[in-house]
């Protein structure tokens, strides 16, 4: 493309995958990690979590008001964290889940999200209608509550049998989940994760055109899932040239030409376009950023106009 992705998407970092410690929302040095992205003025987004702390709260809070940056609220470590299941069969569990979810998006408000965005829970085969209305139901109130505040709710889409084992996706399942949202609520929409289309045994043409009218989120990394044996095997998203990684330039740039095909270059009102990728072991987390920039620099290039 000779124009740049910046018209199109804005671009943006999971902050909390990109730097791990942050995940359980108690690292003190949180605020230098948001401020990572927030001088690196490649970035139009960025995607925070959970800060328990008051005081760091309210720093970061100042720290992105100052950035123009889009600011995303990724509630999934709230649930991933602490074994909540915002779809379990026994409703006292699942109002466990649902009122760390509300809590998300009063926090998501504070720091400036317009949403959150979660993932539903784990499931078992012979009680995956029930798990699917409690979900439902789940995702109704959440999105009650923040069409009070003017907030969209989304849902990420994971895989089934790999590593999360998540009630939704695939993508098949993942529009029906959507279309019963959607004839209730307008503030709902899906994400969907580059990273997580291989493990749900699908392509990103089919993925997009599935879920096209519900899509409002989009994340991009890498995977390692095509044999157990591998080191990373499962939803780790590794950097893009680990080996026996699933995505690189070439899958990128197919994501993208599918997009666009698709009609999700938006000038007026981009998508959050974000890297989903965190560092394996001792990996230098900067270093894992700037991999990501390069091979989506190398696969815009690529794009044809």
């Amino acid at each position: 493309m000779k124009e740049c992705i910046h018209k199109y998407f804005k671009v943006g970092l999971i902050n909390f995958m990109a730097y791990p410690s942050t995940i359980r929302g108690d690292d003190p040095e949180i605020t230098q990690y948001i401020k990572k992205t927030a001088v690196d003025d490649y970035f139009d987004a960025i995607e925070v979590t959970w800060i328990k702390d008051d005081a760091k709260r309210a720093e970061v809070k100042k720290l992105l008001e100052t950035s123009h940056l889009e600011v995303c609220y990724g509630a999934q470590p709230r649930l991933l964290t602490t074994g909540l299941n915002p779809n379990h069969i026994d409703e006292t569990e699942r109002k466990k889940a649902e009122a760390t979810l509300m809590e998300a998006i009063e926090e998501a408000e504070y720091l400036g999200a317009k949403g959150i965005a979660f993932l539903s829970g784990k499931w078992e085969p012979q009680t995956k209608d029930q798990a699917y209305a409690q979900l439902l139901k789940t995702t109704r109130n959440l999105c009650d509550y923040a069409k009070t505040k003017d907030m969209l709710v989304e849902l990420e889409v994971f895989d089934y049998d790999i590593a999360k084992s998540s009630l939704i996706g695939p993508a098949p399942y993942a529009a029906q989940f959507a279309a019963d949202m959607r004839t209730t609520h307008n503030n709902f929409g899906l994400m969907i994760d580059l990273s997580h289309i291989p493990m749900t045994y699908e392509t990103p043409e089919f993925v997009v055109r599935t879920l096209r009218p519900y899509l409002t989120h989009f994340h991009v990394g890498n995977t390692v899932c095509s044999d157990p044996a591998l080191e990373g095997y499962g939803d780790e998203h590794q950097r893009f040239g680990f080996p026996g990684g699933s995505n690189d330039v070439e899958q990128v740039l197919e994501y993208l030409r599918v997009l666009k095909n698709e009609g999700f270059f938006n000038v007026e009102n981009p998508y959050v376009f974000s890297f989903e990728v965190k560092p394996w072991k001792d990996e230098d987390p900067d270093v894992v950023i700037a991999n990501a920039k390069r091979v989506l620099n190398r696969a815009w290039a690529l794009l044809e106009d």
